[in-house]
């Protein structure tokens, strides 16, 4: 597969454009995420609203009935459930990784094994996330899914 980048000026509008002989689940996977990279997320720090773009999460984290999204540097509040958040965003990247909490899985750098059949996730950012024992099969099937979509 060949891949160009074009620079254009700045009246133009930017495209991605995907060429290809059929729509496989790799080309979807493809369009997907770059589709998701311009979706973000309302957010509060010190009372102030800011706007998260999801590439940028690292991970939400559910407590006492509030929850955190958490970037690179910074930890942001915002409005709705886990449940919600995995719901509208767990087809983009996100995963549930356990009761409290959903990890972007384009932030994990790598997975080693914990004890009690758990996996703990090093993120991009040094951070350690644990993935629960009910959710570490249902990774290992994504995970499967994306190295065979990848010999596409």
């Amino acid at each position: 597969m060949r891949v160009t980048v074009e620079t254009i000026d700045r009246q133009q509008e930017e495209q991605v454009l995907i060429r290809c002989h059929e729509v496989t689940d790799t080309v979807r996977e493809i369009r997907h995420f770059i589709l998701s990279r311009q979706e973000s997320l309302e957010g509060y720090e010190a009372g102030k609203q800011f706007q998260i773009p999801l590439p940028e999460i690292y991970y939400a984290e559910a407590v006492d009935n509030r929850l955190f999204i958490y970037t690179e540097e910074k930890v942001y509040e915002v409005k709705m459930k886990l449940y919600a958040f995995e719901e509208a965003y767990g087809s983009k990247q996100f995963f549930r990784c356990s009761r409290t909490a959903v990890v972007n899985l384009m932030r994990i750098d790598y997975l080693r094994p914990a004890l009690n059949g758990r996996l703990c996730a090093r993120l991009q950012n040094g951070e350690d996330i644990i993935i629960s024992r009910k959710y570490v099969n249902s990774l290992r099937e994504i995970l499967k899914r994306r190295e065979g979509s990848g010999n596409e």
